[in-house]
């Protein structure tokens, strides 16, 4: 199979899967005679079990110890669980938290920032990990470079479009043939319109969360 075949049997975007044969997760064997990648049910298999393993919250090192035999699934699932049990704690610990202001009525200019941070530093002291929420905020970051890229190519390439008309427009006796005119236009356009499909495709990928999708699964 190929990997277009082996992503809609498991529903695994092709980055991941060539993310797991990167960790050494998954290893199809190559075409002898394309050298291209040639997935079996074996490898199907496997990542099924990955997704699962993923969607359960494991790391990569806790699933590479479980193919190699190093662990059995229940050696695995009971590590596993003492870790879910420790973030639920967290969680319990951050909900009592924010369940004690609730009533607070003060602005945030007035809230005591101070005594609360001991507070925490406290219950880190005892155990408690506090979620830090940075990666979030800076995943709309990545939403600029594309955008901006894609419009300096778009205005780079409307400004191909307009020279050449001003061009036919000023001088039709030195302006190239018709035919290779309406070529010229048509590959800056072309660029335009894959530019727009590319921003199109990454922004959705931003927004689906796929650069961390190893994450999940």
């Amino acid at each position: 199979m190929k990997i277009n075949e082996v992503e809609s049997l498991v529903g695994i975007t092709k980055k991941n899967i060539r993310f797991y044969e990167a960790e050494g997760l998954l290893t199809p064997r190559r075409n002898s005679e394309n050298g291209y990648r040639d997935y079996g049910d074996e490898d199907v298999a496997a990542l099924r079990r990955i997704k699962l393993l993923r969607k359960l919250g494991f790391l990569l090192e806790e699933i590479r110890q479980m193919q190699s035999g190093a662990r059995t699934v229940g050696d695995g699932m009971r590590r596993h669980l003492v870790t879910l049990e420790r973030e639920r704690e967290n969680l319990d610990a951050a909900s009592r938290l924010c369940g004690d202001l609730t009533g607070c009525g003060e602005k945030l200019a007035q809230l005591d920032a101070e005594a609360l941070l001991a507070r925490m530093a406290r219950m880190e002291q005892e155990g408690t990990t506090f979620m830090d929420r940075q990666k979030q905020d800076t995943k709309r970051r990545r939403y600029i470079a594309p955008v901006v890229i894609s419009i300096l190519m778009a205005v780079l390439m409307a400004g191909c479009i307009w020279l050449f008309l001003w061009a036919f427009e000023h001088d039709p006796v030195g302006a190239p043939p018709l035919p290779l005119l309406i070529l010229l236009l048509a590959i800056p356009a072309a660029v335009m319109l894959g530019v727009a499909i590319a921003l199109a495709l990454r922004i959705r990928e931003i927004g689906r969360g796929e650069e961390d999708d190893a994450k999940n699964y």
